[in-house]
């Protein structure tokens, strides 16, 4: 890999910190500052997620015609501007709903930078190294942004506990502005033109299949995300900001290990096995009666997350012709978006009526669902060799 790819690999580590930093940090706030249920603090997780979702189209047209360098510097300004005014939500003074709302616009401000930041290094990272290795370049960038969810967890319920909301977002701010002067010394890619322009619809229909398999996937981190740190504060255990951290460890010892299995065996055997194993890490997670049962299966989700996002993400990059690669892969995370912004308020109404372990459950349907497609798909896809001989 040249010294530009692992360059911006580090940018995004460091900028992913800002929001690794968010996600325990904000259901703490929510339910317990502000006193609000569970399914508000579920909406102003998922609603960073939602703004991703709906920003994906955008940030693959900007940066198929004007470049990943770009996207990804107007994704960090948008990094600093969320955590200053999710920082604003943590002053004194703000009645409980006034903080609340103002730490909705800094979410959603949020999810529009990680659209952008994401899109454009994934599509930059993809044209420095070449398509061939697409499946590794996407288990490289995932180890960069899991892992930055990981260390950010913890660290991020450390200063919330020290130094509340505020003080917590202050540290966030200055993570991808760091990184912003880090990208300003890079070279930018040189923009393809395309003769024709699908719509993202037609886009959209093209990896449909491979889109629905990483949605279901996504589940069972955002219900980690969301609702881990709440569940062990509700059952008395302590360390609740290591789930993150178990997820992350197992879901980059993954990526270190397999980055490169998609690009030699294919995709779909790849995410067959992996939402197998995190079906039983979600699983886990419902089932477990001490903490380190839970973290076990919060690591075993990790396992299992980390290579489908890769896998199928190398199907969609063949899939398109270079100069719409932007566009592909904002709309296929858009599938993985919708997992997150979904799951954060409906896990929340789910856990305010069965408890949290509930949520837990969800995520193994889902996952058992996902790997249902992916078997599917692949037993078709191998069908016309079979009948061949």
């Amino acid at each position: 890999m040249p010294l530009p790819f692992w360059w911006l690999v580090g940018v995004l580590f460091v900028a992913c910190l800002c929001v690794g930093m968010t996600l325990p940090t904000v259901p703490l706030f929510v339910a317990g500052t502000l006193g609000l249920g569970n399914a508000w603090a579920g909406l102003a997780v998922g609603i960073a997620f939602l703004a991703t979702i709906l920003s994906r189209g955008f940030a693959g047209t900007l940066t198929d015609r004007q470049g990943a360098k770009v996207a990804t510097v107007r994704g960090l300004f948008c990094y600093i501007a969320g955590a200053v005014v999710c920082l604003a939500a943590g002053l004194p003074g703000l009645r409980a709903i006034a903080a609340y709302e103002v730490l909705l616009i800094g979410r959603l401000l949020l999810g529009v930078g990680e659209s952008l930041v994401a899109v454009g290094t994934i599509t930059w990272c993809i044209g420095l190294v070449g398509p061939a290795r697409s499946g590794q370049v996407l288990a490289w960038i995932g180890a960069a942004i899991y892992g930055a969810l990981a260390v950010g967890g913890p660290l991020g319920i450390a200063l919330y506990d020290r130094l509340g909301l505020a003080g917590a977002m202050a540290v966030a701010t200055g993570l991808p502005a760091l990184a912003l002067l880090a990208v300003a010394r890079l070279d930018g890619m040189p923009v393809m033109a395309a003769a024709q322009r699908p719509s993202i619809w037609r886009v959209v229909g093209r990896i449909a299949p491979q889109g629905a398999i990483v949605c279901l996937q996504g589940i069972g981190f955002a219900a980690i995300g969301a609702f881990f740190a709440l569940h062990f504060r509700a059952q008395g255990w302590a360390h609740a900001g290591l789930g993150l951290t178990a997820f992350g460890a197992g879901f980059v010892l993954v990526r270190l290990l397999f980055g490169g299995l998609p690009d030699r065996i294919g995709g779909l055997p790849v995410a067959a096995a992996s939402l197998a194993v995190e079906a039983l890490g979600q699983a886990l997670l419902w089932s477990a009666t001490t903490p380190n049962a839970a973290l076990a299966g919060a690591f075993m989700t990790g396992l299992g997350c980390s290579m489908v996002f890769p896998a199928m993400g190398r199907d969609v990059v063949h899939r398109v012709a270079p100069p719409l690669r932007g566009t592909a892969m904002g709309a296929f995370s858009a599938f993985q978006d919708l997992a997150y912004g979904l799951t954060g308020p409906l896990a929340g109404l789910l856990a305010d009526w069965a408890g949290y372990r509930g949520v837990f459950l969800v995520g193994t349907v889902a996952a058992a669902l996902g790997l249902a497609i992916a078997l599917g798909l692949w037993i078709a896809t191998r069908r016309p060799a079979l009948t061949s001989h």
